[in-house]
């Protein structure tokens, strides 16, 4: 069979959804904070307007150069802007569901919604502070946890003092709800 009828990639449809991203449970929203959307929204920008361009640049001339299966700058360059096209296509599906929620309208609340830090305690005594932010913008080394984990949907809805079950591959834990903060309106009072 010739070549250019065969699939570059046999990964599945690849359009759909960007390689170990987490996915958005059916029927629910794509939460967001506003730092969040700016940060997909940065780095979208930045792939269409630098580094697609760059890379288009390094493949157009790499393939006047003559023998294309030998080619390393135009093969990696293809390889490449395959990478970019799949990444602005998942953060353009993704910024288009986006549901941005400002946290701070929670400032001064004691009870744990979407964007709060939270302090709490598990059944072994070990205290731990997290905040609860969007699927795509969540990072487990900086403390922070995507509101579909279950220790965020076990948390949502709860007060300081509450007392919660929640199922760990240990088994169940029960944890304490010890502080909750949101960060302060930007605008003032209002």
């Amino acid at each position: 069979m010739s070549k250019a009828f065969t699939r570059e990639s046999d990964d599945g449809d690849d359009d759909d959804d960007e390689v170990g991203a987490p996915s958005i449970p059916a029927g629910a929203k794509n939460y967001v904070t506003p730092a969040g959307y700016a940060r997909l929204r940065a780095e979208l920008m930045g792939l269409l307007d630098v580094e697609r361009p760059k890379v288009v640049d390094v493949v157009s001339w790499a393939a006047k150069n003559g023998d294309r299966s030998e080619n390393g700058d135009y093969l990696y360059g293809k390889k490449r802007l395959r990478e970019i096209d799949r990444r602005i296509r998942f953060l353009s599906k993704r910024l288009d569901i986006a549901e941005v929620v400002d946290p701070s309208v929670h400032h001064g609340s004691d009870r744990v919604f979407f964007g709060a830090t939270l302090r709490y305690v598990n059944g072994r005594d070990e205290t731990r502070t997290i905040t609860i932010k969007g699927v795509d913008e969540s990072d487990s080394t900086a403390g922070e946890v995507s509101w579909i984990a279950p220790i965020a949907r076990a948390l949502l809805g709860s007060r300081v003092g509450d007392e919660i079950r929640v199922q760990t591959p240990a088994g169940v834990d029960m944890i304490e709800v010890l502080e909750v903060s949101y960060p302060a309106p930007l605008s003032g009072e209002g």
